[in-house]
């Protein structure tokens, strides 16, 4: 059953409202930014959970999920923090592409897609009334981290919601960052960066380089790295193995050009035809490559990402 024909009830009572989201799937970096008229579009789709208390526009958070879908510890999230007083979007890029799972092959469309559906979902929602247009914020996991990231980042924002708009703040929860714009800079946005040291999926070291990156350029990024913690921590689940997840978390990053165009690897000049196939293939070829790996919960990890959450939601949508 896809996400939009679930029905989804908070404990408070507040119920999850349907809303499509116009889209598009480019194929790489490059058409978003350059040929975005040559972008096929598509109508995505996600619930809305409007606060059951206080007064609209609500301030509001986008949850994007990660490889393996909307799970439960998303829908929890998202309970949380509507339980703020904020509005909360669960968005979900799987169900209208007929994806259910991208573990196994994480080129069923690009991330570049991924992170144009965070800000077609801004835009879709900022025309609501019952939203406060200058208060929306991302929450993404695992591949959506990487989705919100890429959303706040200027470079890819500017082309896609204009100079002016664009995120006020985001969590990024075990993010991927093996793409980086060469600028990564963030604008006026806030990043909340919440990582296990025992990621199986991810580089740590990466992800760090990666905030370094932006708090050179003058962007205000944090990083909390959780001992021992592995992948999606936050689930509150047993640790399990995921045995088809293909996985190359030590693999070189591939930086992608003002105008999109990405950089290959192996090769020294920016190509306008790369997408992520191209890359991965490269990096599997390469020896980067494995089967296999940990997602799930030790005790405790979940509250402290939960207590972790809603502080920064609290100051940063205040």
């Amino acid at each position: 059953m896809r996400f939009c024909e679930q029905s989804i009830t908070f404990a408070n009572g507040v119920e999850g409202q349907h809303v499509d989201i116009l889209s598009a799937s480019p194929a790489n970096y490059f058409q978003a930014i350059s040929e975005s008229d040559q972008m096929p579009k598509i109508t995505i789709d996600g619930k809305l959970f409007l606060p059951i208390d206080g007064t609209p526009p609500f301030p509001l958070v986008i949850v994007a999920p990660g490889s393996l879908g909307v799970a439960p510890s998303h829908i929890q999230h998202a309970e949380t923090i509507n339980g703020l007083g904020v509005a909360t979007f669960i968005l979900d890029s799987f169900g209208a592409r007929q994806v259910t799972s991208t573990v196994a092959d994480q080129t069923q469309f690009s991330f570049a897609a991924s992170a144009y559906d965070v800000l077609a979902a801004l835009q879709t929602l900022a025309e609501r009334g019952e939203i406060d247009e200058k208060r929306i914020g991302a929450q993404g996991h695992s591949r959506g981290g990487s989705a919100v990231i890429t959303a706040a980042t200027r470079r890819f924002a500017d082309s896609v919601v204009g100079r002016e708009e664009g995120l006020v703040g985001v969590l990024a929860a075990y993010p991927w960052s093996g793409q980086q714009f060469l600028d990564p800079g963030i604008g006026n946005s806030e990043i909340r960066v919440l990582m296990g040291d025992m990621d199986e999926w991810c580089s740590v070291a990466q992800v760090q380089g990666h905030c370094q990156a932006i708090r050179l350029t003058g962007g205000s990024v944090t990083m909390r790295i959780f001992q021992g913690a592995q992948h999606s921590f936050d689930r509150d689940t047993p640790i399990v193995e995921i045995e088809e997840a293909a996985v190359a978390r030590n693999a070189p990053i591939v930086f992608i050009r003002d105008d999109g165009a990405m950089i290959h690897p192996a090769r020294d000049m920016a190509d306008t035809s790369i997408v992520d196939r191209d890359t991965m293939v490269y990096s599997m070829k390469a020896g980067y490559g494995r089967k296999g790996a940990r997602i799930g919960s030790n005790a405790g990890e979940a509250a402290e990402f939960r207590d972790d959450m809603i502080r920064f939601w609290s100051r940063v949508l205040e």
